[in-house]
This record gives structure tokens, C-alpha cells and sequence, in this order.
């Protein structure tokens, strides 16, 4: 018997006379036989620590990886680069070590952390408070739409079908079992379709809900959209790229009344799709009905700065009827993260991140468009790193293709929008260099000319 084998049922034997049990399926005995696996587990013998990293390596390395492949495919999830800086500093026990700062005597740190990290937030969407982060971007404007009408008393929202649609299914689905109704607003050439929204906009809608950049990587008129909103009393909620609020004018300068996002290119990597953080930000009039936890600075009985959770309106402090949400979590050190990116970059890093993808994304599709293989999706419609041409290709053939040369393609919006068949929805980061654009072109064009 195998050394491990042995000493296994010895410690196996001893555990059971502790317990007065002769046999270990005696403790199964209320569990129907049926119901119970009769052979055993199906698990390797263990292996030794230098044998068990060799075969994790060799697992490791059937992925599809962003250190060897070029990544074109965003939709949400964006291969941007992280400063080595930023591992090093979460790494720090102080950081992955820190639970629920409740106790302010003993957690001024990570207090500290949660304050900057919100006032950065605040700078970048031009709002006057934000939370200490949520669970995602979806669920962050599922829960914006709830504190909208709970702001208003209102139970509709106009929801513009140029959003994510995987959050728009979430915010369906917080919406539906909170008796509220959703109207889509559909699109007019990538762009949310204002005509319509003004036609079905009323005194019974309690918010707009609309993208920047929007799915599409199309810039959307922020400020036309909050008129629109505004008429009729509704609030006008945005869920925003945190890169290109770096050189777009912020929502909450342009009318917005809540601004949500994924904060996962801030320093975040895309991990498989998670874990993630969504920031909410709002105005000082909608504080109070902001879900989450807030970290605000105040004074102590020696007049010392300090720093505390309040606004505590959570269903773990009150009633749970009285809650604003049942968001009871936070991201904490994805949000940590994202603050250490946003202070190693500063302003004019941020500014210089955002330029570079910008450039990049125009570069690549002048050049897709003059292959003639590629088509705009969208007519002259305004882009930052995004956008989505119109290809006569099958689209899962041709990302399998882009993977053969260690290139990940972008997303087949047909997914997602059945109208749109063979529409390409390609993303541009600062990381893609021009040698990486160019064989992604080279490759489009001749995967075309060879289906000719």
C-alpha cells in the first residue's frame, strides 16, 4: 500500500473510534442509497510539490493567454496594461488581509483607501458623491435604476438598447421582481434613437438609461439625452467607460443624475470575467439613496482628521424594508486597485492611456476600411476605441483562424443583435502595437480574399 494510503486510513480509523463509529458509511446511513455514489472517487494519488507545479504548468498552458496572444475582443472586458506597481502594493497584508472596516479605531487605512479612491471617482464623472464600489457595471446600473425610482416614485425606465446586453438583462431582471417596468429604446445607426425616446418619454418614466460610449464604442449626446430626461422630471442615468471619461466630457457636467460603469480597466485584469468592480456615483441630492457603503472623512474629539462609514443605509444596519438596497459588499480591493491605478497614471496618464487607444482603434479601421473587405456598420458615427465594421465572413470561423495566429478577434454582434448579422465589433487598447493592428488587417483581408 502506498505510504500516503496508509497513513490515511490510520488517521482514518482514529477519527472514527473518536466518534464511537466502527465503519465511515455508518455516517451516511440517512442519506438514501440511491442518492449516493457507489464506486469510489475517481482522484489521482497526490503528487509531489515539484510534480504537482509541472502538470499545473501544463494545464496553464492549454490557455489561450494575454502575455502571447494580441487581444482585439473587448465588449466589456478590456486587455489594458497593469503597472507593476499596482500587484506590489495589493499584495501588502495590510490590504488582502482587511475585512469590513466597521471598527474606524482600527481601520483608518483602509478607510483612507475606500475615501480616495471615491473622490477619484467623483473627479473623473463630474458627480459630487460616490460608494465605495459594486459588485460589477451590470449590477451597479440595475441598482442605479432602483435608487432612480425610489428617487422619483416612479416604477418605468426607458432603457436604450445600445447598452451592454448583459446588463441590460440585469437590470431586467432586478427590475422585474421590483415591479418595474422597462421600455427599450431602439437604436438608429449605433446611436440611441432620441426621436423615439422623446415620443415615449412622460410623467410615469423615472429614468434614462444610456451608455457612454455605448455598446458600439459610438460616443452618445449625453447632454441631448439629459434635456430630453429633464423635461419631463425623469433622471438621466449613464454607465460610462472610465478610460474614455479621461478625454470625454464628464456626464455629470452634461446633465447626468447617477454615472455607473466597470471599473475593470482601471488596473483590474480581465481574470476569465471577474472579479470585477462597478463604481456609482451620483449627486449630493440622491446620496441618501445610494446603495453600498460610503467612507466619509470627518473629525475626531481631539479635532484630528479621520474616517468612518456613514450614510449607513444598508440592510445590515437597518431594516431590512428600509434598506436602499441588498447590496451588502463591496469590491474592496478591486476598488483599491483601481485607486492605485488611477494615482501611479494621474490626470495627464489617464488622458495619455485614453489618446493612445484612441488613435490606435481610428488607425485600424482606416486601414479595415481600405482593405474593401470591411464595410462601416455605422455610418460616420463618432468612436473612441471601438468600433464595428460589416464583414461578408462567417465569424466564428475567422476567430478561430485569428487564434492559429495567436490573435484573439473581436465579438460577433450577431451574439447579441440578430439584426445584425455579420457585424464585427473589434476594441483597441494602448497595449496593441501597430505591427499587431496591421497583421490583424492583413489577416481580415486574406481570409476574405480566400472566401472569394
Amino acid at each position: 500500500m502506498h505510504r500516503y494510503q496508509g497513513n490515511h486510513a490510520c488517521e482514518q480509523k482514529q477519527m472514527l473510534d473518536s466518534m464511537g463509529v466502527g465503519e465511515i458509511e455508518e455516517l451516511f446511513c440517512d442519506i438514501d442509497p440511491r442518492f449516493r455514489l457507489q464506486r469510489e472517487l475517481n482522484l489521482p494519488l497526490p503528487l509531489a510539490e515539484q510534480q504537482l507545479t509541472a502538470h499545473m504548468r501544463a494545464l496553464a498552458a492549454k490557455n489561450a493567454n494575454l502575455n502571447e496572444y494580441a487581444c482585439f475582443l473587448g465588449a466589456g472586458a478590456y486587455d489594458r496594461y497593469i503597472p507593476a506597481l499596482i500587484h506590489h502594493l495589493t499584495s501588502r497584508q495590510e490590504f488582502l488581509t482587511a475585512y469590513t472596516p466597521y471598527q474606524p479605531e482600527i481601520s483608518q487605512g483602509t478607510l483612507q483607501s475606500i475615501f480616495e479612491y471615491q473622490t477619484m471617482i467623483c473627479e473623473l464623472t463630474g458627480m459630487d458623491v460616490a460608494n465605495a464600489s459594486m459588485y460589477d457595471g451590470a449590477s451597479a446600473l440595475a441598482e442605479a435604476a432602483l435608487s432612480a425610482c425610489n428617487a422619483t416614485r416612479r416604477s418605468k425606465i426607458l432603457l436604450s438598447s445600445a447598452i451592454h446586453p448583459e446588463y441590460r438583462k440585469t437590470v431586467q431582471t432586478y427590475c422585474r421582481f421590483s415591479g418595474i417596468e422597462v421600455e427599450e429604446v431602439p437604436c438608429q445607426n449605433g446611436m440611441t434613437d432620441f426621436d423615439r425616446l422623446a415620443t415615449v418619454l412622460n410623467d410615469k418614466v423615472a429614468a434614462v438609461l444610456i451608455g457612454q460610449p455605448n455598446f458600439f464604442g459610438i460616443v452618445e449626446d449625453v447632454a441631448k439625452a439629459a434635456e430630453l430626461a429633464h423635461a419631463v422630471k425623469s433622471m438621466l442615468l449613464v454607465t460610462a467607460d472610465p478610460i474614455a471619461l479621461a478625454m470625454l466630457e464628464a456626464p455629470g457636467n452634461q446633465g447626468a443624475d447617477i454615472v455607473v460603469g466597470e471599473g475593470q480597466s482601471l488596473g483590474n485584469p480581465i481574470a476569465f470575467g471577474g472579479p470585477y468592480l462597478g463604481f456609482f456615483a451620483t449627486t449630493e441630492k440622491n446620496l441618501r439613496r445610494m446603495p453600498g457603503r460610503i467612507s466619509g472623512m470627518t473629525k475626531d474629539a481631539q479635532d484630528r482628521r479621520g474616517f468612518v462609514l456613514t450614510i449607513q443605509t444598508r440592510e445590515q444596519h437597518i431594516r431590512r424594508e428600509k434598506a436602499t438596497s441588498n447590496i451588502c459588499s463591496n469590491e474592496a480591493l478591486c476598488a483599491l486597485t483601481a485607486a492605485i491605478y488611477m494615482s501611479v497614471l494621474g490626470k495627464e496618464g489617464l488622458k495619455k492611456v485614453a489618446q493612445l487607444s484612441f488613435s490606435k482603434a481610428h488607425y485600424a479601421y482606416d486601414a479595415l476600411l481600405k482593405t474593401g473587405v470591411c464595410r462601416p456598420l455605422f455610418e460616420n458615427m463618432p468612436f473612441c476605441f471601438e468600433f464595428a465594421v460589416q464583414l461578408d465572413l462567417d465569424i466564428a470561423k475567422l476567430n478561430q483562424g485569428l487564434l492559429q495566429q495567436k490573435i484573439i478577434g473581436g465579438y460577433d454582434l450577431k451574439e447579441a443583435y440578430s439584426a445584425l448579422k455579420g457585424g464585427y465589433l473589434l476594441a483597441f487598447t494602448e497595449k496593441r502595437s501597430k505591427a499587431e493592428i496591421d497583421t490583424l488587417v492583413q489577416q481580415i483581408a486574406g481570409k476574405a480574399g480566400a472566401n472569394k
